[in-house]
């Protein structure tokens, strides 16, 4: 990982080497060191340390503006780059909304901002790793299971400077596994990730994986049709990661957003609040975007009504609003990104939903999700890794998977219990702060052969 100091120094050296020969010039550093450990079949099968470090260059030019990459960052490299990025932006068509780059102003101060560095995760070595998943292979042994998944460590780091005296810089640790255990008939899966060993317990992963293997064995079909849904906090995770998008000043922009012209108006159910917010003590990740600005913390439904929306610099300027630090490097078509999302929980578990429920389905996970209807923001997909019927507040036993449709903007209307809210890692989606929910008339189209 590169520190504060040595990503400064390169970050010099590049707005150095391109002198007054353009109009500005903004240097983006990213890297990552993290280590991981693979195993499947109950057997190690890969220990695999990758040092990643890249950097952009982006430069602008009477109107214009270009981003080249490297991953070269000697001196020669640096300035290969920068020489090929003022070369390059002569070439570009001129860019009516371009705007000039940030000033160093203060913006890049975040006292409020919790430590995600810690030192400890550094210290996690191969064999440390390797005893955890030997820990995880024994469980499955332990309950006549296959298991397969990952176990990493490491850490992550960005740096932004450009030539107007802006320089921003944050590092964080991670720590993710995932293990999936699977039966003659069934499979069971559970996943973590997050800046501190402590949110990533290995054994309580593979326990909650073996669980759901074992629980779901000898599955059987249901009709399909619409049931009162217990997703729980992963499974909402993937599914709504197809909304957040919808969020931002350049989906509204481009009229490809599904809560269109629909700022100030009620969407979503009453129990409904969302919010963006890095600051918020189980989130992760960088406090400037990608032009260095700081996030800002963001409503954005309220008690189901759209409040705001999140924004880049160069939505906000097209808009007539502030920025809010969510804006991706530039130049990119998306714009920006809501990256923080909290969604607020209430107090109820998934225990207290199960047994709330006289006929439903519970979804560990969902998968292959697709849209459908971005209009409507109809999506598809399958349930995976534990599926259960639910029966006068039981879970009653395990069923086959099922393909569903449905329109999040009406699932996030029919939401009738709201779980705790926790730091969540899918595989469709970024971890967010999300909640388990339990949701009226989920449509399931089909049932899968397992």
């Amino acid at each position: 990982m590169l520190t504060q100091e040595a990503s400064g120094k390169i970050v010099d050296m590049a707005i150095h080497h391109a002198g007054k020969s353009v109009e500005g010039i903004e240097v983006h550093l990213v890297g990552t060191d993290i280590e991981t450990s693979r195993f499947a079949n109950n057997e190690m099968t890969q220990h695999q340390a990758n040092l990643i470090d890249r950097l952009a260059v982006r430069v602008l030019s009477d109107g214009r503006q270009i981003r080249l990459e490297t991953d070269d960052l000697s001196s020669a490299g640096v300035c290969k780059v920068v020489d090929q990025a003022i070369s390059a932006v002569k070439l570009m068509e001129k860019d009516q909304c371009l705007l000039p780059l940030v000033n160093a102003d203060g913006d890049g101060e975040w006292s409020s901002y919790p430590d995600r560095f810690e030192a400890g995760v550094l210290s996690i070595t191969a064999a440390e790793r390797a005893a955890a998943i030997g820990d995880m292979i024994a469980i499955a042994n332990e309950h006549e299971l296959n298991a397969a998944g990952v176990y990493a460590s490491g850490t992550i780091f960005e740096a932004l400077g450009n030539s107007k005296g802006l320089f921003s810089y944050h590092r964080e640790t991670h720590v993710e596994s995932s293990v999936t255990m699977c039966g003659p008939d069934s499979t069971g899966w559970a996943k973590a990730q997050g800046p501190h060993a402590k949110q990533v317990n290995t054994r309580e992963l593979a326990r909650s994986a073996a669980m759901k293997a074992r629980a779901s064995s000898q599955p059987e079909a249901v009709k399909p049709g619409r049931y009162t849904v217990i997703l729980e906090h992963s499974a909402f995770l993937d599914l709504l990661s197809y909304l957040w998008w919808d969020f931002t000043g350049t989906s509204h922009l481009d009229k490809r957003s599904s809560l269109l012209d629909k700022i100030g108006d009620k969407v979503f159910g009453d129990n409904i609040t969302i919010e963006d917010d890095v600051y918020h003590h189980e989130q992760a990740g960088c406090p400037f975007d990608g032009e260095g600005l700081a996030r800002r913390k963001v409503t954005i439904v309220e008690d189901g009504i759209l409040r705001n929306l999140v924004y880049g610099r160069r939505s906000a300027s097209r808009m007539g609003v502030a920025p809010t630090g969510h804006g991706l490097p530039e130049p990119n078509s998306l714009g920006d990104n809501p990256m923080n999302l909290v969604i607020v929980g209430d107090g109820s578990s998934v225990d207290d939903m199960v047994k709330s429920t006289e006929k439903g389905i519970l979804l560990t996970r969902v998968w292959y999700v697709r849209q459908v209807d971005p209009a409507r923001k109809i999506v598809t997909g399958m349930t995976r890794d534990g599926t259960f019927l639910v029966e006068n507040g039981e879970v009653s036993r395990g069923i086959k998977n099922l393909r569903f449709n449905v329109s999040l903007i009406e699932l996030l209307n029919n939401v009738v219990a709201v779980g705790q809210a926790r730091r969540t890692a899918g595989e469709e989606g970024v971890p967010q702060v999300v909640p388990a929910m339990k949701i009226a008339d989920f449509n399931f189209t089909e049932v899968t052969r397992f």
